[in-house]
C-alpha cells in the first residue's frame, strides 16, 4: 500500500507528473509498465483527498525514430495502458531534442525524465518523488547490482566496471558535493517551465554530455539541482567494443562543444595539463601506434580502468589535429 505524503501547509508537492520517456531501438513495455501500476496507486491513495491533493499523471514515450520494427511493434503495446501514449516519430532528431519535444507535449507541470533502459527497483519510487520537498529539478541517481554473482558475471566487462568504480551515481551525498557535475538525464524531475525556459541544446544529436551542458545553463541561471535517494536500477551492459565506440562518439561531441565545456570535464582538464606540460605533440604521434593495442586489451579479458581513461584522453587529444 503506498502511502500517500500531505506536506505543511508552507510546502507544495508535487501531484500533477508527466513522465518522459524518449527510446531508441529499445523495448521499454516492462518500464512503462511499472511505472503505470505504481502512479495509479498514487492516485488511488489520493482519490478521497481534497482535489488540491489529488494525484494526476500521464506516461508519454516518444520513439525517435527506431529502426527497429520488432521494437517499434513491441511498444504499440503502451497504448493499452492508462494515461499511457506511444508516440512514433518517423525521424531520428537526437538525445536533446526528442526531450524538448516530450517537455511540450506534457500537459502537467512536473516532468519526470527516464532513460527507456532503466529499471524500477523500488515499489516507492514515485511515491518518494512525491514525497520530496519541492525543488527546481531532483536527480534521484542510478544504481547497479554490486553483490558477488553480479561482479562474477560481468567481471570482463568493461562498461560495468566503469560503472562499479563510479560509487557517486548511487550515493545521493557524494552526488550533491556537486549538484551540476553530478547530474544524469537517466532520473530527473524538473519543473516545465524550466524545462520550456532552458531546454536542452538542439545542437546536441549525438552521443553524450547534453546532459553535462544542461546542467551548466542551471547552474548559470542559478537553477538548483537537489540529490536525492531514490534511484533507478541499470542493467543495460553492452559489450566492451560497443562501450568503446559509444565512447569515441561522446568525445567527438566533448570535443565539439568544448569550449562551453572547459570547465565541467575531467578529460578537457587532463588536457589542457598535457598541453602545458608540451606532451601535446607526443601524444597525437602515440595515438595511432597505441590505439590498437589498448583497444585489444580493454576488449580482452582484463579490461583495465586506468588503461581506459589514458586512451579516451588520447582519443580527445588526437581530434585535435
Amino acid at each position: 500500500m503506498v502511502n500517500f505524503h500531505i506536506p505543511p501547509k508552507h510546502k507544495s508537492m508535487i501531484n500533477k507528473l508527466s513522465i518522459l520517456i524518449p527510446t531508441y531501438n529499445n523495448i521499454c513495455f516492462e518500464l512503462v509498465k511499472s511505472l503505470q501500476a505504481q502512479a495509479s496507486l498514487v492516485s488511488s491513495s489520493a482519490e478521497s483527498l481534497p482535489s488540491s491533493f489529488q494525484f494526476e499523471y500521464e506516461v508519454l514515450v516518444a520513439d525517435d525514430g527506431s529502426t527497429d520494427k520488432a521494437t517499434i511493434e513491441g511498444n504499440r503495446i503502451i497504448n493499452t495502458l492508462p494515461h499511457c501514449r506511444y508516440i512514433e516519430r518517423e525521424k531520428n532528431v537526437g538525445r536533446a531534442v526528442i526531450r524538448n519535444f516530450l517537455a511540450k507535449e506534457a500537459q502537467y507541470p512536473w516532468l519526470l525524465f527516464i532513460d527507456s533502459n532503466m529499471n524500477v527497483i523500488n515499489n516507492e519510487y514515485l511515491a518518494n518523488y512525491q514525497k520530496e520537498e519541492e525543488s527546481d529539478v531532483i536527480y534521484g541517481g542510478y544504481k547497479i547490482k554490486r553483490d558477488a554473482e553480479t561482479q562474477e558475471r560481468l567481471k570482463y566487462n568493461l562498461r560495468y566496471i566503469f560503472e562499479l568504480a563510479g560509487v557517486q551515481n548511487g550515493d545521493y551525498r557524494l552526488r550533491q558535493i556537486n549538484p551540476y557535475g553530478d547530474f544524469h538525464t537517466s532520473n530527473f524531475i524538473a519543473k516545465r517551465s524550466i524545462m520550456l525556459k532552458y531546454p536542452f541544446d538542439k545542437r546536441f544529436f549525438h552521443y553524450g554530455y547534453e546532459d553535462v551542458l544542461w546542467g551548466k545553463t542551471l547552474k548559470d541561471n542559478q537553477i538548483s539541482i537537489h540529490h536525492v535517494d531514490n534511484p533507478l536500477g541499470y542493467e543495460h551492459f553492452i559489450g566492451n567494443m560497443s562501450f568503446i565506440n559509444k565512447t569515441e562518439e561522446s568525445l567527438h561531441t566533448l570535443y565539439q562543444f568544448r569550449k562551453e565545456l572547459q570547465d565541467y570535464s575531467k578529460i578537457i582538464s587532463y588536457a589542457n595539463k598535457v598541453k602545458g606540460w608540451h606532451l601535446y605533440a607526443l601524444c597525437q604521434l602515440l595515438f595511432p601506434l597505441l590505439s590498437l593495442p589498448i583497444k585489444a586489451r580493454l576488449t580482452g579479458n582484463k579490461p583495465s580502468i586506468f588503461l581506459f581513461n589514458i586512451y579516451k584522453l588520447l582519443y580527445y587529444i588526437h581530434l585535435d589535429t
